[in-house]
């Protein structure tokens, strides 16, 4: 006979998938953040091969961020500046979707208190 799970149960373990999911999103971007702001900072040293991250989904929700170094020497000014900008929204988006758990979380909270 199949398990049956308290609705409770399952709506706590959403919850706290979102909040993971949204909290991976946040060290992926600032992980883009730091990559793009050495590039940025290292673009006028000689020989230099910038920083790229790849970003890889999780099969339970999520994403992974890795850092790689560019097989070849050279800047990228403007591709970084624009990743940068890129990051720094999706860090902003992840954030409203962390914030707006918590206040969900305490509502529930809240009423069945």
């Amino acid at each position: 006979m199949p398990e049956t799970q308290d609705p409770n149960e399952r709506k706590s373990k959403t919850m706290a998938s979102i909040t993971s999911i949204a909290l991976s999103g946040m060290n992926a971007a600032q992980t883009q953040l730091n990559a793009s702001a050495h590039n940025i900072a290292n673009m006028n040293t000689a020989g230099f091969k910038r920083q790229e991250v790849t970003q890889t989904a999780q099969t339970q929700g999520g994403v992974s961020a890795s850092v790689e170094t560019a097989e070849l020497a050279g800047s990228a000014p403007l591709t970084d500046v624009v990743t940068q900008l890129q990051a720094k929204h999706a860090f902003i988006a992840n954030l409203a979707v962390f914030k707006t758990h918590d206040k969900m979380a305490g509502a529930l909270l809240d009423k069945s208190a």
